[in-house]
């Protein structure tokens, strides 16, 4: 999966997961992670969510990265926003007080890019990628993000047989395949959301989790 793939989606409006709304379970389970107001946050592959802005109002310092150019430049007009642009090379960034967004790869992101964030938060990071770059997903996560930072992962589990992805399944014993050395990691909740999701089932699924994820650095 090429990032020609994603600009190509943007380009024709092709975003299906991009959600009008700000998610329930970062609003239910991101206090749970117990972090001041100061933390600086990280949204990998962020496209346009309104999550970056729900992250700001809590006070928190808000990084986000995405390869479409286009989703950014939606995101900052949708919210009346007016950012500053700066070339920064490999990446050009967007940005409002203590909210920015890089343009460019996640895999350009070098730990000079996270420097001081305590928190992730992937709701359609992980989700969006085909399982073999997930492997390299993960490994890069591990380099670039400070090994303090907690993270709050969303996934969804499915049977792959049965619809090809975007956004792709990813079951409990790959979370803990990716992440479990580096992290402790605590399933906060899962949901029965098939009934919600009409357009999956017209794409032949007949079952489908969302599970919510806590994970917490090893000391």
């Amino acid at each position: 999966m090429t990032p020609e793939f994603w600009l190509d989606r943007w380009q024709h409006g092709d975003i299906g997961w991009h959600l009008p709304e700000i998610n329930v379970h970062l609003q239910e389970f991101w206090p749970g992670l117990g972090l001041t107001p100061e933390t600086l946050v990280f949204v990998p592959l962020c496209g346009k969510t309104l999550d970056l802005l729900w992250l700001a109002s809590r006070g928190h310092g808000v990084v986000g990265v995405e390869i479409s150019e286009l989703g950014v430049t939606e995101f900052f007009a949708e919210n009346g926003l007016e950012p500053r642009v700066t070339e920064t090379p490999p990446f050009r960034t967007y940005a409002v007080d203590e909210l920015r967004v890089l343009v460019g790869d996640y895999f350009d992101l070098t730990p000079a890019h996270l420097e001081g964030v305590g928190a992730v938060f992937d709701r359609a990071s992980l989700i969006a990628l085909p399982p073999q770059m997930r492997p390299a997903y993960a490994e890069h996560f591990k380099t670039i993000v400070p090994a303090t930072a907690k993270s709050l992962l969303i996934t969804l589990d499915y049977d792959q047989a049965e619809m090809s992805g975007p956004p792709f399944s990813v079951g409990r014993d790959e979370v803990q395949t990716r992440f479990g050395g580096r992290y402790g990691i605590e399933p906060l909740a899962s949901f029965d959301v098939i009934d919600e999701s009409p357009g999956f089932r017209r794409r032949g699924l007949t079952a489908l989790a969302e599970r919510v994820w806590k994970l917490e650095p090893h000391p």
